[in-house]
């Protein structure tokens, strides 16, 4: 068996997420029929991440055991030929027997994109927020500094997760203006994500910068004091999973 980590890029408009679902169209659903044809038999893959209906990705991760070696610089090619054409794999290697794309992932990157242009833009409808209006970008960038660090993000999770332990390490959120693009991305880089909690935040930080929410109160539902602070969710169709980093890279 051959543990092989493959890096896939996909527009998720028409997909209900990326793990795979009864009656519903499928990122991973899509992967793991074109293995089957290449493999003639079953392949489950593993995920990096779970990301929900609608949310993109540039840097997805998935690895699987293949029953035989086909050669890494051949397999994207033979994926993507049985690949729909908004799902493109694009690179694959063979990684350690103990590697798994989840649990060995050391840290993430997603972006948020909002589209500030007065009017919404067609050919940016399915990736970005139409968000027109003024934001003040110094209040929301001192509450991106408070949310940095290693801290209890109960808050900024959804309902809906059962994950025990919420600790996670925002190592960084940065706010990158395109005036000549009238675009504004929100990217943050962290050791992992809590269900939805990208776009908790990006919500947050857009109240803040709207002026309905000071930085002290994005604090205190960091403590848990004021958890009413949090979000609203932002659209999934804003957010995009960049990259994924790995221990042995």
């Amino acid at each position: 068996m051959f543990n092989t980590l493959i890096r896939i890029s996909y527009d998720g408009t028409n997909y209900s997420g990326f793990q795979i679902q009864a009656n519903a169209p499928t990122v991973q659903g899509e992967l793991e029929r074109a293995l089957g044809v290449i493999y003639k038999q079953e392949i489950r893959i593993i995920g990096a991440g779970r990301t929900d209906a609608g949310v993109h990705a540039l840097g997805q991760a998935a690895s699987y055991f293949a029953p035989f070696r086909v050669a890494v610089e051949n397999l994207p090619q033979a994926i993507n030929g049985l690949l729909p054409s908004d799902i493109v794999v694009k690179g694959a290697e063979e990684v350690p027997e103990d590697f798994h794309a989840r649990f060995s992932a050391e840290r993430k990157a997603y972006s948020y994109t909002l589209d500030r242009a007065i009017y919404p833009r067609v050919m940016k409808r399915l990736y970005s927020l139409h968000l027109p209006g003024q934001l003040d970008l110094d209040a929301m960038r001192i509450a991106a500094e408070l949310l940095t660090g290693t801290h209890d993000f109960e808050a900024f999770q959804a309902s809906g997760s059962n994950v025990a332990n919420t600790k996670r390490t925002l190592y960084s959120i940065d706010l990158i203006e395109k005036q000549y693009d009238q675009v504004l991305s929100l990217y943050y880089e962290g050791s992992g994500f809590l269900y939805r909690m990208v776009r908790l935040i990006t919500g947050t930080l857009i109240r803040v910068g709207k002026g309905k929410l000071e930085a002290d109160q994005v604090e205190a539902a960091l403590l848990g004091i004021n958890p009413s602070a949090v979000g609203p969710t932002v659209p999934a169709h804003g957010l995009c999973l960049e990259n994924v980093f790995y221990r042995y890279e």
